[in-house]
């Protein structure tokens, strides 16, 4: 007989559906949070018969737990654990332990990929092409690759995890693994994952307008409130803002708060581990604990929220050679533009000492340090008209401004 013990999460569950296609009746699969697997290994060795095989996915031990499972194995017991969080790398001192972040031909890792691993080089389970694309989707979504490759398939599995309970999935992917080819979604999936696509949408745009910056250490936070959809808008946040270096997403219900970047300069595993959590690089997560709370909401809550750039312009663009205008909540006005090989900021037409090597490092100091927004078009050529009567000599009136 077998145990499982992993994440519930879709990379966890992913270990649970493979555990099931390779020992069936024979496995009992819980699933469970990080603050609960603690004692669910404590009941494991307390109740569970002792011949039973523990396996232990995607979540990590205390430290007592980390004792009792290498006692477990010094008196013969059978423990396997799998991770691929390098918050767990010290794992790899015992013999069970198994903690891979990156693979050798430089991917990283997913628990359902090294379990996978395990599974086929142990000769437990068979590979197909179903189950092979099935692992490489849940590793490409709980590692971001997904993103980069704009592999949508990846997220929108994850999408209809979450549209459906845990045993409901598990029973659509062990049906369609065991008896299909390839992996695919069907018809009525598709049909209510394009109607989910829509309702993201929806929700990104409307927490797009919620979001706060503040500076936590040397870095810069946007901070938002939501309890849906994590991943997708983390991400569209931090293209949204790219001057920000980690996104806060606080689920104040659920007493946590996520952490994701889309830059390579911040790990937010290091964030997260300040406060007792962990994850990947990209991203990671926490409990809300007396000093999170304390930073993210409590010394935040006041706070406006940015506003975005205007996105419809033809003339006041980003980069444009013209320059592109910007204004902060004071109505002060700045001008971004080029001159001779860097940029330079004017502020209320008065040149700053700070130059730039790029159109991006201007904006991301601005954006940093004003918490500026692209102006709409009329503003803009509004004030070029007034500049270029400045500069002729002619006060223009309202009529010729408009032309």
């Amino acid at each position: 007989m077998y145990k499982l013990l992993s994440h519930n999460d879709l990379d966890g569950v992913g270990c649970g559906i493979l555990a099931k296609l390779a020992f069936g009746k024979e496995v009992k699969v819980r699933y469970n949070s990080i603050a609960s697997l603690n004692r669910e290994v404590e009941w494991f060795f307390e109740n569970e018969d002792k011949d039973i095989f523990l396996i232990i996915t995607d979540l990590s031990v205390n430290e007592a737990n980390e004792k009792r499972l290498e006692a477990f194995h010094h008196a013969g017991g059978k423990v396997q654990f799998l991770d691929h969080h390098k918050t767990a790398l010290h794992f790899n001192e015992y013999e069970w332990g198994h903690v891979v972040v990156e693979d050798t031909r430089g991917n990283l890792t997913s628990a359902t990929s090294l379990f996978y691993e395990f599974l086929v080089e142990h000769q437990l389970l068979e590979a197909s092409d179903a189950v092979t694309e099935f692992v490489e989707l849940v590793r490409q979504y709980d590692t971001w690759e997904w993103e980069k490759n704009d592999n949508q398939k990846a997220r929108q599995l994850n999408a209809l995890f979450f549209l459906v309970s845990i045993e409901e999935f598990e029973d659509i992917m062990m049906e369609r693994l065991l008896q299909s080819e390839h992996f695919y979604f069907d018809d009525f999936e598709k049909k209510i994952l394009n109607m989910e696509d829509d309702k993201i949408e929806r929700y990104i745009h409307r927490k797009k307008r919620q979001l706060v910056q503040t500076k936590i250490g040397d870095h810069f936070a946007g901070i938002v409130y939501a309890e849906s959809y994590h991943s997708e808008l983390g991400n569209e946040l931090g293209k949204e803002y790219p001057h920000l270096d980690y996104i806060v997403i606080l689920n104040i219900g659920g007493k946590r708060a996520g952490f994701r970047t889309i830059h390579d300069h911040v790990d937010v595993s290091e964030v997260a581990s300040r406060f007792a959590g962990g994850g990947h690089a990209k991203a990671s997560g926490c409990t809300l604990t007396d000093e999170a709370y304390k930073l993210f909401v409590a010394d935040t809550f006041h706070l406006e929220a940015l506003r975005e750039d205007e996105k419809r312009n033809r003339y006041n663009v980003k980069g444009s050679p013209f320059g592109s205008m910007y204004e902060n909540r004071s109505e002060v006005v700045f001008l971004l533009y080029p001159e001779d090989d860097h940029w330079v900021i004017e502020k209320d037409r008065e040149k700053i000492d700070q130059t730039f090597s790029s159109f991006a490092d201007a904006e991301n100091f601005l954006k940093r340090n004003e918490e500026a927004w692209l102006v709409r078009d009329d503003a803009f050529v509004s004030s070029l008209m007034e500049k270029i009567g400045s500069v002729n000599g002619v006060k223009l009136n309202n009529d010729e401004k408009r032309v």
